[in-house]
């Protein structure tokens, strides 16, 4: 094919080419940018840019909401930019193995991470972390938030209100333990409040994913635990839970008969249901950082995921680069303050 010579129109046919993704990205970059017009040259540019785009999930599959938002994302992007994005999971630690991964990856945008709350709570349940959460993490955009967690049982359990719950957890002989993600997990945090505030005791079960951990509870080897609304909805509806309050400032609209912690008579026990969020690892190029969570602001206005995260009981943010490390910095400081009031002690 002859090559044409101005620069512009250069670049033009590249994109029309359906050049690889993470290639039109630097390109797109060093259009607005003369001083980065080197950085297509190097050696990711030239022999990495074939690859899909890894999205990893520091959980386990099975229907848990990081890595339903994941899929979701990975769907709508490859649709949208024409370049495999897929699915990594790499649950344990809770979160810190699919961290650190990404913590170890080349800062190329080939490798991204979708990640819950957890990740900044993290700091404040390990006394040391595999990576440095200021330089091996670049914040990219907060994907979708959550208004509230459901408190959700195992059919069996003898209790239709939350009150009931409360005073069975309190009668003498009773043994009940709960699941969660793993230790320093915002349900994990969600549920020693609900402890701390109820005067219950419960045993803590940490699994691998939230799907394993609802999985046990549906098969009655734990009797509850706090989940997000994707799961709530769904197993509520096959009628393999029942949800007993609900930790939003407000009923939740799609499970309105489901009442608010402080309708069922727990005052204090008002919680936002986290968030999920989009990570590249620390040293990616700020221009490159931008021109992904381009991609991905685009991908998060689309009818199909709108629609996805609607069912799902989410709401899509997508939040600029800048502001989003803001977000994450204060996030830090606020579960610090909510682990110490949890009584959970660093390990």
């Amino acid at each position: 094919m002859r090559a044409a010579s101005p620069r512009t129109r250069w670049h033009g046919r590249l994109f029309s080419m359906k050049a690889p993704l993470v290639l039109r990205r630097v390109l797109s970059v060093a259009a607005l940018m003369p001083a980065l017009w080197l950085y297509p040259h190097t050696a990711h540019a030239q022999a990495g840019a074939a690859k899909p785009v890894r999205l990893i999930v520091p959980f386990a599959g099975g229907g848990g909401t990081p890595d339903s938002v994941a899929r979701i994302l990975a769907q709508a992007l490859s649709t949208q930019t024409g370049h495999s994005h897929v699915v990594d999971n790499r649950p344990g630690a809770n979160g810190l193995i699919g961290a650190e991964l990404l913590a170890r990856s080349p800062p190329d945008g080939n490798t991204l991470m979708v990640v819950s709350t957890s990740f900044v709570i993290n700091p404040s349940i390990y006394l040391k972390l595999p990576f440095n959460m200021a330089t091996d993490f670049a914040p990219v955009t907060n994907l979708c938030a959550v208004d509230g967690l459901f408190l959700t049982v195992n059919p069996t359990v003898p209790a239709q209100t939350l009150q009931d719950f409360i005073a069975w957890l309190k009668q003498p002989g009773t043994r009940a333990s709960y699941g969660t993600p793993g230790i320093g997990n915002s349900l994990h945090l969600a549920t020693e409040m609900f402890n701390n505030r109820a005067g219950t005791t419960m045993v803590h079960i940490p699994y691998k994913g939230s799907g394993p951990a609802m999985a046990a509870v549906i098969a009655g080897e734990i009797q509850t635990m706090f989940i997000t609304p994707p799961q709530a909805i769904q197993g509520v509806k096959a009628r393999q839970i029942r949800a007993l309050a609900y930790t939003g400032k407000t009923r939740a609209p799609y499970m309105p008969e489901v009442p608010t912690m402080v309708e069922a008579g727990l005052a204090n026990m008002v919680l936002d249901g986290g968030w999920f969020a989009l990570f590249a690892p620390g040293g990616t190029p700020a221009p490159l950082v931008a021109s992904i969570h381009q991609d991905v602001r685009k991908a998060l206005e689309t009818p199909m995921v709108r629609e996805r995260f609607e069912a799902m009981g989410v709401s899509p943010v997508g939040n600029p680069p800048a502001e989003f490390a803001k977000f994450i910095e204060s996030e830090i400081a606020t579960y610090a303050q909510l682990v110490k009031l949890a009584g959970i002690k660093p390990e």
